[in-house]
This record gives C-alpha cells, sequence and structure tokens, in this order.
C-alpha cells in the first residue's frame, strides 16, 4: 500500500486542532478539501479519528492514543526535508501555545508579543491559563513554552532558570502595617492573609519559615491567582506574599513591603519538550520570551 505523507500532516491538524474547519484553516486548504482528507485517513486506518459530540468533535481512543506519535513523526519530517532552511521572520507563520503563571503574562506577555510582531508579524501566541492539576500537553506538543515558577520533572522536558526575586509583602494603601518602616515577623504572622495557589492550598513554605521562628499564621483563603489575591488586599486588610518580579508591575496602586523571613527567591523558568530543542522558530521564540521574563518592564 502507497503511504501520503500529506495524510500524516493532515492528521496531525486535525487531532491538534479537533475541527475539520479549524485544520483546514492551518492547513491553508478548503473544509471539503480536508474533509476529504480525513476521509482517506478513516479508510487507511480503519477507525473513525474525530466523531461528533453535539456541536463538536470528539477524538477516539485510538486517535488519542496516536496523537503524540503523529505529531513527532510530522516534525522528524519536516526536519528531514528542510534541515537547513534558513528562517525567515517576515513570512513565518505560525501560532504557538504559551502557557504561563497568570502574573508572568501580565508583566512579561505585553513585552513578548510586541517584539514577536515587531519581528514577525505573521506568528500568532495563543496564552492559555494554567490547570489547577499536573496535565501532559507539553509532552503531547499542545503547549509550545511553558513559564512558571517549578521546572518540569519529565526526562524529555527542558527547563532552563530564567529569573529568580525576592518575596514581599503586598496591602492596601491606608494597611496599618503600610505606616510602618519595617514589619516584623511577629506583626507579620499576627496579619490575616491570602495566598496564591492554583490547587487551592492553604498552607506554602511560608508556613514552614514562621514555625523555625515559632509562629503561626492565619490564612483566611487561597486566590486561583496573583490577580485575584491582589483584587482582595485592595478591599481588605488581609496581605498576599508574592515574588517581587510580579507584585511591582501588577500592583501599582498597592504597598510592596519587605518580608521579615528568610526564604529563598522566587524562580522563573522556561519549560518546553526536547522536540523542540532545534526547531529554529522555537529557539527564536524562547531567546524573545528569556529576555522578556529576565526584564520585565
Amino acid at each position: 500500500m502507497q503511504l501520503d505523507l500529506n495524510l500524516l500532516s493532515a492528521l496531525d491538524a486535525l487531532l491538534e486542532e479537533g475541527s475539520v474547519t479549524a485544520a483546514a484553516d492551518r492547513m491553508h486548504v478548503t473544509a471539503p478539501a480536508m474533509s476529504r482528507s480525513l476521509g482517506r485517513i478513516r479508510r487507511t486506518t480503519g477507525d473513525q479519528i474525530l466523531v461528533r459530540t453535539g456541536r463538536t468533535m470528539t477524538p477516539t481512543p485510538y486517535a488519542i492514543a496516536v496523537r503524540e506519535q503523529v505529531h513527532e513523526l510530522v516534525q522528524q519530517v519536516q526536519g528531514v526535508l528542510a534541515p537547513s532552511r534558513d528562517l525567515d521572520l517576515t513570512t513565518l507563520d505560525r501560532t504557538f501555545t504559551l502557557r504561563w503563571h497568570d502574573s508572568l503574562v501580565a508583566v512579561a506577555g505585553p513585552a513578548l508579543l510586541a517584539a514577536v510582531r515587531e519581528q514577525a508579524p505573521g506568528v500568532r501566541l495563543r496564552f492559555i491559563a494554567e490547570s489547577s492539576i499536573d496535565t501532559p500537553e507539553l509532552r503531547r506538543g499542545e503547549v509550545d513554552l511553558e513559564a512558571n515558577a517549578s521546572p518540569a520533572g519529565a526526562a524529555d522536558v527542558r527547563a532552563e532558570k530564567v529569573a529568580e526575586t525576592r518575596h514581599v509583602i503586598v496591602v492596601r494603601r491606608g494597611h496599618p502595617l503600610a505606616r510602618r518602616k519595617t514589619v516584623t515577623a511577629e506583626q507579620y504572622a499576627a496579619t490575616d492573609q491570602i495566598t496564591v495557589s492554583r490547587r487551592g492550598n492553604l498552607a506554602n513554605p511560608l508556613d514552614d519559615a514562621l514555625a523555625k521562628l515559632g509562629l503561626t499564621r492565619r490564612v483566611v483563603a487561597a486566590a486561583a491567582t496573583e490577580a485575584a489575591a491582589f483584587a482582595f488586599v485592595r478591599r481588605t486588610d488581609l496581605l498576599v506574599t508574592v515574588p517581587e518580579i510580579t507584585a511591582r508591575s501588577a500592583a501599582e496602586d498597592l504597598v510592596l513591603l519587605p518580608l521579615p523571613l528568610e526564604l529563598p527567591p522566587a524562580a522563573v523558568y522556561l519549560s518546553w519538550h526536547q522536540r523542540y530543542d532545534t526547531d529554529r522558530a522555537h529557539l527564536w521564540l524562547r531567546d524573545l520570551a528569556r529576555t522578556a521574563l529576565s526584564n520585565p518592564t
């Protein structure tokens, strides 16, 4: 049986987009042409690949099982067919999916997008929210680049520390602590607090640092994002402790105070799957992201 490699690219687009129309747009073909490709793929594999569920298309168990393998094969074929092709940013037409911590999007996202638009106007960035659980999209190729406080643990995922910063206390203007030149550990522990945790955790390493001093704090709430935590802080006498790199840009109307505890600096990591190690466009994007995150405005 003679195989058509174009079907492999079409299958990759269909599995990533989950839609005939979206896959057609990505491949720059008409929807009927992509529909015909899906029909040929179904006949070749003996599987439906995508089945309609209401108004959406759902991948079959077989499609889910081969999705990562198909994507890797397409990347390998592209590398073989164009190993030495120079990257032309002026004609680059590509969409990158970035899963960044919300505060990092706020402080570095605009600078990254501005640099991308200036150098490669045909490139689009999709910033998506972090999940409350660990998910495998980075390894499956559904996410191109992550930026958060911890490196991925998988052996096939690269991680690079691009910045680190101290933690600070954030309170509203007029807060009792804001009138003090310094805040003691006792005063810090005695003030009701809100934490930032996408998993909803109320405890974190701050509690261990306080315990070493024989102190405990009262955490009354956990917010999934720093933006949400700042909203609580603006309207109450709660305090929140966050990395300074995000607090300075995202909380300009709030007061930042030194943290009276010995705490390791907060790190910022860029993570990507090893399949993109030599991808020229990905290398270019990583370089821009590194600059934006290490020098936030």
